[in-house]
């Protein structure tokens, strides 16, 4: 990934971020320093949290990324799958109605989500929810997207 320029983040925008995500994920980022990535070859930009990439922007929405999930652990908006769908899921499949053990009841359709596995609590992948948390659960059928997973580019890159 190459990156196409990268500058450090005011104050208030600092702040939007933080709001953002504390209000889709009830976490609290804390950090030093954010910067804003913007690449060149991808069409999302990045916030590094002390050097870290921790949220992304899709779709001009801040989330965490899977590195910032798990070093910030999301208390809403989360998909937990089981042992079954990890290995699919680690590689970019998009989440399919039977692994799925929980899902946050309050998110939505079309809601950002964090895919965590069920042993560990570890977040998998980044995807968008195609359901309801409440009809995530069930025996078939696609319902969350992958965006966002383990070993991808985003995942690999670093400062």
């Amino acid at each position: 990934m190459k990156v196409k320029s990268r500058h450090h983040l005011r104050n208030d925008e600092i702040q939007a971020v933080k709001e953002s995500v504390q209000s889709l994920l009830g976490v609290d980022i804390d950090g030093d320093a954010f910067e804003a990535v913007e690449f060149a070859d991808a069409d999302y930009e990045v916030v590094l949290v002390d050097g870290e990439p921790a949220v992304m922007y899709v779709d001009d929405e801040p989330f965490l990324t899977v590195k910032g999930a798990n070093q910030f652990p999301p208390t809403r908006n989360v998909v937990t799958v089981d042992a079954g769908a990890v290995s699919f899921v680690s590689s970019g499949a998009d989440v399919m109605r039977p692994g799925i053990t929980e899902a946050d009841e309050s998110i939505q359709s079309g809601d950002l989500v964090a895919i965590a596995e069920e042993t560990h609590g570890k977040i998998l992948a980044i995807g968008r929810a195609l359901e309801d948390g409440a009809d995530l659960v069930g025996d078939s059928g696609k319902v969350v997207e992958s965006i966002h997973h383990v070993g991808d580019d985003l995942f690999d890159f670093s400062v």
